[in-house]
């Protein structure tokens, strides 16, 4: 023994690029995969129609009148990570499954870090994240968009499991990237919300 003790490496810190970027995308899902309302619905991934005029949106500009914008976000990517971790359920061993709203308990406590940051800047979502403009700008739903914007993010093998699509390889070490397959997994689109994930690097 040298009498030296190892200590773990120290993890590389996570770009607020690439947090931002997730926090994104788990926005835009979270709001296309909503039921949507009679007029105009959307995916209906989950049953909420909070991101829409007639919604939430007219509940929680007269309950907070000052962060209304955030709170139906926040509403819809609750009802999101709510029907991820039911799907996750499906598996065997639920906790080792990589999802885009179950990363991990650090980067979701660092992406909840950030959100809480964003916030507190009393800065609007569409320009904390410029990201958003281009689905809730006009407040309008078009599939093709969403279907357009998925398949932007590249294209992923995946096998069909018990909570939905495996996304086949290793997931990447960076946030970017495993958001970007994670997202591109959704495709093609399907009536049920299909589950993108990995298996954990642990298991």
């Amino acid at each position: 023994m040298t009498g030296i003790e190892s200590t773990p490496p120290t993890p590389s810190p996570i770009p607020m690029s690439a947090i931002d970027l997730t926090l994104t995308a788990q926005f835009i899902v979270a709001w296309a995969g909503e039921s949507g309302d009679e007029d105009e619905p959307r995916m209906g991934w989950w049953r909420s129609d909070l991101v829409s005029e007639f919604g939430g949106q007219d509940l929680f500009e007269r309950l907070l009148p000052n962060s209304w914008r955030w709170a139906v976000l926040q509403g819809a990517r609750e009802a999101a990570r709510r029907r991820d971790e039911v799907s996750r359920q499906r598996d065997h061993n639920p906790d080792r499954l990589i999802s885009l709203f179950n990363l991990g308990f650090d980067l979701n406590e660092r992406i909840e870090e950030r959100l809480r940051e964003l916030k507190t800047a009393h800065s609007a979502p569409m320009e904390a994240l410029p990201g958003l403009k281009a689905f809730l700008e006009d407040d309008e739903w078009d599939q093709d968009v969403f279907v357009d914007w998925v398949k932007a993010h590249g294209e992923v093998k995946s096998e069909r499991a018990l909570a939905g699509r495996r996304l086949t390889g290793t997931p990447p070490e960076a946030l970017d990237q495993l958001t970007k397959r994670l997202v591109a997994g959704l495709a093609p689109l399907a009536d049920q919300y299909p589950l993108p994930h990995y298996h954990s690097r642990n298991t």
